[in-house]
């Protein structure tokens, strides 16, 4: 029999439950209501990482910051040649959210990786900010 040598199975690699457990307990968690109450005393910038067809599909928080999974470390490395430096007020909590919570416990370790020190994530993600009562508005295709 011929194995192709580039073939991975689920012994030889960490699953993404595993990875995003892991991250979840070097990282802090916030919870929706904690978001809430940050969000209205202003103390905190709000991230959403997921796609931009999710954004528009189901809208976003209000006020809330748009950095792409994929873009995140780039925008937010001065040494990036992709650097938005006017993306996000450093001196505020960053509180990343995805859909449910996995994207963004992932990223938000990348964050810490990298040396941010003010960083978090929304347990149960925008579901859970929806229900909580964060205002959601639309995101319009350019």
């Amino acid at each position: 029999m011929v194995y192709n040598k580039f073939l991975v199975t689920s012994m030889t690699i960490k699953s993404s439950h595993q990875l995003v457990e892991e991250a979840s307990a070097s990282i802090q968690t916030l919870s929706a209501e904690e978001v809430l109450k940050l969000k209205k005393d202003k103390q905190i910038s709000l991230i959403d990482v997921r796609d931009i067809r999710e954004l528009w599909k189901e809208g976003t928080v209000e006020n809330s910051i748009h950095i792409p999974r994929g873009m995140l470390e780039f925008w937010l490395d001065p040494n990036s040649s992709y650097y938005k430096s006017n993306k996000i007020e450093h001196t505020k909590k960053m509180v990343l959210f995805c859909a449910l919570g996995f994207r963004s416990a992932l990223a938000t370790k990348t964050l810490v990786d990298m040396g941010f020190k003010n960083v978090a994530h929304v347990e149960g993600g925008f579901d859970a900010l929806k229900k909580a009562g964060l205002t959601i508005v639309t995101k319009e295709k350019k």
